[in-house]
């Protein structure tokens, strides 16, 4: 009875053993494959290292074509608002010089009237000739009479009402009838509106 308790005891410890046996190398396995894992995610998170690396040189270069590209539009910007200031500056430069110098046009219109009605034709013409010298000097400069006549359409943009008549005909209501001082253009811009009489 002993002897069989015994045996038994031994079958149950070989039983035992070989499960123990049995099982390391299931565990070997597992430990085996779980280092393989670990190394696979190492791989992965090195892989997305790099990858992120990549991807954040890749940004960084976008950025700075970014900032190169809006550096470069707002420099382009500036060289043409500022030739365009130029060229403006250019035709207007001598705006307030010019309009000093329009009473003095003025003046020499009114001497050529009175000249005109005297006898002394020599006078007439040396003023005459000072007139034209100092018209043309201005003209080059950019000055230019603006062109108005007695029948002309009243345009609020381009003429200044001093005082409104009673038309002559009515085919003058509205319009100009008489012109009381010369307007001027310098360049595209006008300096001083035309003053004139309208019909009503």
């Amino acid at each position: 009875m002993k002897k069989e308790q015994n045996q038994k005891d031994i079958d149950q410890e070989l039983k035992k053993e070989d499960v123990d046996v049995q099982s390391k190398p299931q565990e070997e396995k597992d430990v085996d494959q779980k280092e393989s894992h670990d190394e696979q995610e190492a791989q992965d998170v090195e892989e997305k290292k790099e990858l992120s690396k990549e991807e954040q040189l890749e940004e960084s270069l976008n950025a700075e074509k970014d900032r190169y590209l809006r550096l470069f539009a707002e420099f382009e910007n500036y060289k043409r608002r500022t030739s365009k200031e130029r060229i403006e500056l250019f035709k207007t430069a001598g705006e307030e010089v010019m309009q000093a110098l329009l009473p003095i046009l003025d003046d020499f219109d009114r001497a050529l009237v009175e000249l005109k009605k005297s006898k002394d034709k020599e006078s007439f013409s040396g003023v005459e000739l000072i007139s034209n010298k100092f018209r043309e000097t201005l003209r080059s400069k950019g000055l230019e009479p603006i062109a108005v006549k007695s029948g002309d359409t009243f345009d609020a943009d381009l003429h200044e009402a001093v005082t409104q008549i009673p038309a002559p005909s009515d085919d003058l209501k509205g319009k100009i009838i008489d012109l009381i001082e010369k307007g001027y253009t310098l360049g595209d811009k006008i300096i001083r509106y035309p003053k004139v009489v309208t019909g009503k």
